[in-house]
């Protein structure tokens, strides 16, 4: 078994963790988020715990709160209650870019790319916590700039390869095609240097063999750069096949956790989200 075996233990949070983080500090520790809405409660008691290395999902019929509750845990919503905890530090009150900075990167379900920006500059656009540049040596094109100039495109350009997108480096992300769009907004999150990255229906759009190779790169961005991976997909292939621990969300609330194979038994799960058998 190499070291990112899929062994899974139980830890007193009734959560998951993989063999391998237990003992490490959670990349993300959720600990009952909740919001409301004008008295409408549209996420309740939300709890889930990932490790360092861990890939997770988040799955749940349309209209089940599932990416308001990635608008809570990158700091676009404010909690009503609860806290979202980032590499052990407590996100409340912060706005999106601080609490990015703490290790959160994310995509989005409706692509959110610079359209008329080569995919390089879009990478680029995500390195602005990593470009060490003063104003006045931008301004004047002092030697500093240039230096840091050159090393953000030499990691522009090792991300965009690692993606198998250096070939349209130079092509404005509004013309190049869907699946690689999807593609292009995950290496813009890696390069903000993130501890974990959400991903909001990353397959939505992609056809077989795009979301089987899409499969194949989570798991790469996980064990090259031992990042957590957290993802709401409504493909369940990939989600059984990629995710290590699932948490279900039926009206805001958690109504299952666990590994896959107790997801795909659980009969809250089948009613709630894959459907009930024929003649039940």
């Amino acid at each position: 078994m190499n070291e990112y075996s899929r062994k899974m233990l139980k830890v007193p949070t009734y959560n998951l963790l993989r063999e391998q983080d237990m003992g490490k500090l959670p990349v993300l520790d959720v600990r009952n988020l909740g919001i409301d809405f004008g008295g409408l409660t549209a996420v309740d008691s939300f709890n889930i715990t990932i490790g360092p290395t861990e890939i997770s999902g988040l799955i749940g019929p349309n209209g089940a709160g599932k990416t308001t509750i990635f608008n809570l845990l990158t700091g676009v919503y404010q909690p009503t209650r609860g806290s979202v905890l980032i590499n052990g530090i407590d996100t409340k009150g912060m706005p999106t870019h601080k609490v990015n900075k703490l290790g959160i990167a994310r995509t989005f379900q409706n692509i959110r790319l610079f359209s008329e920006m080569t995919a390089l500059d879009n990478v680029k656009v995500g390195m602005h916590n990593e470009i060490k540049c003063s104003f006045v040596s931008s301004l004047l094109h002092l030697p500093s700039y240039h230096k840091a100039e050159k090393a953000a495109n030499e990691k522009a350009m090792e991300l965009l390869d690692f993606m198998g997108l250096a070939d349209v480096a130079n092509v404005k992300a509004g013309s190049l095609p869907y699946g690689v769009q999807r593609r292009l907004e995950i290496v813009r999150a890696l390069a903000t240097n993130p501890s974990i990255i959400l991903l909001d229906e990353p397959a939505a759009g992609m056809n077989p063999s795009e979301t089987m190779e899409l499969m194949h790169q989570i798991r790469r961005i996980r064990d090259t750069f031992h990042i957590a991976i957290f993802l709401i997909e409504h493909d369940m292939n990939l989600v059984m096949n990629v995710c290590e621990a699932i948490a279900v969300v039926n009206y805001g609330r958690i109504i299952a956790k666990g590994t896959p194979e107790e997801i795909r038994q659980n009969p809250a799960v089948i009613e709630a989200y894959l459907g009930k058998e024929d003649g039940e």
